[in-house]
């Protein structure tokens, strides 16, 4: 299954020209696809192409639709995302896609960090292609947690497994946000009661590629992890959880994963719900 969604950046550079491939970057600082990004890669911006702002909630089908009409992108196009931090928000938009039922997604191994140490070809060109007819399948909640699901299964004591991804300091309370970033976005610090705390950056290298799926495995089955459990994960805002659901879904093979998209924003603002401090027994 790794071969069929991870693409080394060696791949990409003999693929520019296929007409069947369209490059997406999506990068959480939306200004660096303007310094420069893969040659004839389009950009998404997160927050206004995969979110809508009318209602806290990814975009829906026909604006998802939309969106991949305006990318040049067909239901039969081979789609490779990539991005900065790692391939967060690629994974997020991978994520979606599949949300959307999009068959062939891939993410670009290393984003932008790797192609950039390998000396590969830049461009600032904004390529441009002729828009398609995109049919999106309805949304698959298959693979998407919301905090009912979360609250039902903790009342019920039903057994699941949750892997916060957030930094130690992030998941402790002692931060409501990621470290350097502004201490903002909820009410209340802590993690989900009986979440395992596995921080994103387990799952990749110094590149920024990901581990081998042996070093994954021993990491995620060492902390009872396993994929006979179904899985959801959380962060702050559902881009960090999206890398590791990628990893657990899709590099893994875990059959049962959900991403958890209103992750702590939403779980620590709201009232009545149980949070926990500290470490886990």
């Amino acid at each position: 299954m790794r071969k069929k969604v991870l693409v080394t950046t060696d791949w990409v550079l003999e693929h520019l020209e296929d007409s069947n491939v369209r490059i997406v970057e999506v990068s959480e600082d939306v200004l660096l696809y303007h310094e420069w990004h893969v040659p004839g890669a389009v950009q998404v911006v997160w927050e206004r192409d995969a979110q809508r702002q009318d209602v806290r909630d990814v975009v829906d089908r026909k604006g998802f639709e939309a969106l991949m009409s305006r990318l040049g992108i067909s239901n039969d196009t081979t789609v490779v995302l990539y991005g900065d931090k790692s391939n967060w928000w690629a994974c997020y938009f991978f994520w979606l896609m599949k949300y959307y039922g999009h068959k062939d997604v891939r993410i670009m191994d290393g984003g932008r960090k790797k192609w950039e140490m390998e000396g590969k070809p830049k461009s600032k060109e904004v390529p441009t292609y002729p828009p398609t007819t995109y049919i999106a399948s309805p949304p698959d909640e298959d693979i998407r947690a919301y905090a009912y699901d979360i609250l039902n299964r903790l009342l019920l004591s039903q057994d699941f497994a949750l892997v916060d991804v957030r930094s130690p300091d992030e998941y402790t309370g002692k931060l409501i946000h990621m470290p350097d970033y502004p201490q903002e976005g909820a009410q209340r610090g802590g993690h989900i009661p009986g979440a395992v705390n596995l921080p994103w950056g387990l799952n990749v290298n110094e590149d920024w590629t990901f581990r081998s799926e042996e070093e994954l495995k021993r990491l995620y089955e060492g902390k009872g992890i396993t994929p006979d459990r179904e899985v959801i994960t959380y962060c702050r805002i559902g881009e960090r959880s999206a890398l590791t659901w990628f990893v657990l879904k899709y590099l893994l093979g875990y059959p049962e994963v959900r991403n958890y998209d209103g992750s702590w924003t939403e779980w620590g603002n709201m009232v009545r719900v149980p949070i926990k401090r500290g470490e886990e027994p």
